[in-house]
């Protein structure tokens, strides 16, 4: 995801300078190698994340930082710390619940004091899952409540980190907003049907992820907020490794991560990712009447997750945003849904659809 963003960054005409800030420093130089004379320049810096002082030397001077560091319950709160000490706007794709908490928690205050615009969340889910909440909850006069659904294939989205977050989000509690607060419901606690596109009709459970955090925050009138998934018949081990607390502590998740990620099924060479697929559902009050609307859409991680993060950061350095306080914001709080949607579409032809059929595409 992380190089999807810098490849999108390469392509943007008014970027000047791309540091890749990376431990993987031969990865990371054979990216800019791959990109030398799109256009900006591009500077590889090795950088161990857990050294805070070399991180926040690596971000001072630059317009916004952009992270897709994960596992986000290990890095996202003391990178967010570095930014902010270094003076730089920051935007993420951190997905886990806990970390997004914390880092509203213990930094909105300092991002506020500082003037520090913090955007966490802004992938796919969470990012276009928000976009798309605030999309149509802005149309309603009283939005009442959000139901996000997620089908992540499980050939999809290699890597220890992608691994190490679904066994964080199905291995204990996981948040849900109901009644004006945050409550914690055993992951798998709440089961549904549901008719996705493309991947059909089919169960998914309640799971850790970041929007019944954020959504609240900005949609007051929200009564609840509800994150559902399914990674196919993968599904059921993870949520019981987490009921057997086998992934209770980021300790415990790296074991097993080491273990299955032997064992999880890959694409075969040369075979293109399967997409994923995602669904918003919003309910609410329009002049009275009682309204559902739902947006959707299928796509692979790599891209639908990397570009929102790259289109976000030119609009943090653009100030194309709709606030100009500091502070830590989910991306319905600041980012434009039809800007960033619009973008998307000219980046990657990913489309929104007003159907699970995917025959009436959102016209923005």
């Amino acid at each position: 995801m992380g190089s999807q963003a810098v490849e999108t960054l390469a392509r943007c005409p008014d970027v000047r300078q791309i540091t890749i800030a990376d431990k993987n420093a031969a990865g990371a130089e054979a990216l800019a190698r791959r990109l030398a004379g799109a256009g900006p320049e591009i500077v590889v810096r090795p950088l161990d994340a857990r050294n805070h002082t070399d991180v926040v030397e690596a971000l001072r001077g630059h317009d916004v930082a952009a992270s897709a560091l994960g596992p986000f319950y290990r890095f996202e709160a003391p990178l967010v710390r570095a930014a902010i000490e270094a003076g730089v706007d920051y935007v993420s794709i951190c997905d886990d619940w806990s970390a997004a908490k914390q880092v509203i928690e213990e930094l909105d205050g300092l991002a506020r004091q500082r003037g520090r615009r913090v955007v966490i969340g802004l992938g796919t889910s969470p990012g276009l899952s928000n976009l798309a909440a605030a999309y149509l909850a802005r149309q309603m006069d009283r939005p009442l409540r959000v139901t996000v659904t997620v089908y992540q294939p499980p050939e999809s989205g290699h890597g220890m980190a992608v691994l190490q977050h679904v066994l964080f989000i199905y291995g204990g509690p996981a948040p849900v907003w109901r009644n004006g607060r945050l409550e914690m419901v055993r992951a798998g606690g709440i089961a549904r049907e549901v008719e996705l596109p493309m991947a059909g009709r089919m169960r998914v459970w309640n799971a850790g992820h970041a929007e019944p955090v954020t959504l609240p925050r900005h949609f007051p009138t929200l009564e609840e907020v509800t994150f559902l998934m399914s990674v196919g018949a993968w599904t059921h081990l993870f949520l019981w490794l987490g009921r057997l607390r086998l992934t209770a502590t980021p300790e415990r998740i790296d074991r097993v991560a080491n273990v299955l990620a032997r064992l999880l099924p890959t694409p075969k060479e040369g075979t293109p990712e399967p997409p994923g697929a995602l669904r918003v559902d919003v309910e609410g009050v329009q002049e009275g009447r009682a309204v559902h609307r739902m947006l959707c859409g299928v796509g692979q991680m790599r891209p639908a997750t990397g570009v929102p993060l790259a289109l976000g950061a030119v609009m943090l350095a653009r100030g194309e945003v709709l606030t100009t306080e500091g502070g830590v914001y989910g991306p319905e709080a600041v980012i434009d849904p039809v800007a960033l949607l619009r973008g998307l579409r000219e980046e990657t032809g990913l489309q929104a659809y007003t159907d699970v059929g995917m025959t009436q595409p959102l016209e923005v």
